[in-house]
């Protein structure tokens, strides 16, 4: 079967996020498999798709090389991209059926796509202890939701900012549900950009994230009610590569836009359960 590299929230190749896309499974594969193969592909996540009889609709989970994630934006902007670009369907919209609920990504244009979300829950604590230590820089203020979110004061701090990983990961541990896997730093910035960022994920096997969907779902928010009167400009400032983002609120929807180009085609060639005695309908 057929599995895609595509380059998510990028102005071009070699930018963005890269997640790889197999062709929809009829059932889904073992999890051992789908989590070799994700350590295989060393990508920031890959994605498995589900076929559900719709012809918009589809089943999605993401592994990172480390582990299976609750959420991941840039690889559901690149499904939505593998299937209508590389499988050819031509639909408007895709409907995707995950463990955070139904994501919704919607064309707007040849490599556009907006991704819309819950609004994931976040409130304002207390910086937690080591934590400027861990990231090495005091920050301003802080939230937690899904991951940590620092925001600091001079832009010019977050390209300088060099982590301690393994105490950015004691940290967020020890605060359990909330921030259990990651680390964004940030700060408000002039044009072209509202906000610059950094995501640093040790809990996902990754120390830094080039570009990542489901943590400005996060932002947008907070910062909607500070830049109300049009879309939220975001620079994911990842050393090497680089991503853009646009994202606004509606309602209790995070909506979030993107583009998306394909780098890579391949071919696996062993099949899903390979080594074992499960039976899956492959294309």
């Amino acid at each position: 079967m057929r599995q895609w590299t595509i380059d998510a929230f990028a102005a071009g190749p070699f930018l963005g996020n890269a997640a790889c896309v197999l062709e929809p499974f009829d059932l889904w594969p073992p999890d051992a498999w789908m989590q070799s193969l994700a350590a295989e592909n060393g990508a920031g996540a890959t994605g498995y798709l589900l076929r559900t009889g719709a012809a918009n609709r589809f089943g999605l989970r993401w592994f990172t090389p480390a582990t299976e994630v609750p959420l991941c934006g840039h690889a559901t902007l690149a499904a939505a991209h593998a299937l209508r670009v590389e499988q050819g369907l031509d639909e408007p919209q895709f409907a995707f059926e995950t463990a955070s609920g139904d994501l919704i990504a919607t064309a707007v244009g040849d490599d556009r796509y907006e991704l819309s979300f819950p609004r994931p829950a976040a409130r304002r604590i207390a910086t937690p202890a080591g934590l400027a230590d861990a990231l090495g820089a005091k920050p301003a203020e802080v939230w937690a939701g899904p991951y940590l979110v620092a925001r600091f004061d001079d832009a010019g701090t977050i390209a300088r900012l060099d982590p301690r990983y393994d105490d950015l990961r004691r940290i967020s541990e020890r605060l359990g549900g909330q921030g259990n896997v990651g680390v964004v730093a940030l700060a408000t910035e002039g044009a072209p950009h509202d906000v610059v960022d950094r995501f640093f994920a040790p809990g996902y096997g990754l120390r830094e994230d080039p570009a990542t969907g489901s943590f400005h779902a996060i932002l947008v928010p907070i910062f909607a009610e500070r830049l109300p009167s049009r879309p939220i400009r975001f620079r994911q400032a990842c050393p090497g590569r680089g991503a853009d983002f646009e994202g606004r609120l509606e309602g209790e929807r995070v909506v979030l836009r993107g583009r998306a180009v394909t780098v890579m085609e391949s071919r696996l060639r062993t099949s899903a359960g390979a080594g074992s005695d499960e039976v899956l309908h492959l294309t």
